[in-house]
């Protein structure tokens, strides 16, 4: 069996990456920090671990408003390339729209379904969870309890 190898790269190309191995998760977002932080009313982020992700190409910028959350960016163009969470360690999570083959990483759940606007429609049968899908540390806090500011 051959390894799994994945590309990503922002809209000027600025910034590129490879990712090997399977994605630890895929996931709808529908957490209001990250719906303002990638100017969308969800995302799909894909979960690798660090040592899966390499750039081959350029080196993103780098931002935090959240405790605990660094979110990734091209300084060229500012296409939305991913965030590292310290309540996640080792792990990376990338933005579907920074990937060359989006079509590859169906998601597995909603996360942070409450926030989700009342006008998006998902017809899927995919579960809908009220947090995250992944067991982060409670110390960063839970964008479910919190306010967007």
């Amino acid at each position: 069996m051959t390894e799994r190898i994945e590309t990503g790269a922002c809209f000027c190309g600025a910034i590129a990456a490879e990712l090997r191995g399977e994605p630890i998760w895929i996931v709808y977002d529908h957490d209001d920090d990250c719906r303002r932080a990638i100017g969308s009313p969800l995302t799909v982020w894909i979960g690798y671990r660090s040592d899966q992700l390499r750039f081959t190409r350029g080196t993103p910028k780098t931002f935090s408003k959240t405790r605990g959350i660094e979110r990734s960016f091209c300084a060229d163009c500012g296409t939305s390339i991913g965030y590292c969470d310290a309540g996640l360690p080792g792990e990376v999570h990338l933005c579907i729209g920074f990937m060359d083959h989006p079509e590859r990483f169906p998601p597995q759940a909603h996360s942070f379904w409450p926030l989700k606007l009342p006008w998006v429609e998902m017809a899927d049968t995919l579960p809908r969870l009220d947090a995250t899908s992944r067991r982060r540390a409670a110390a960063f806090g839970d964008p479910a309890t919190r306010k967007c500011g």
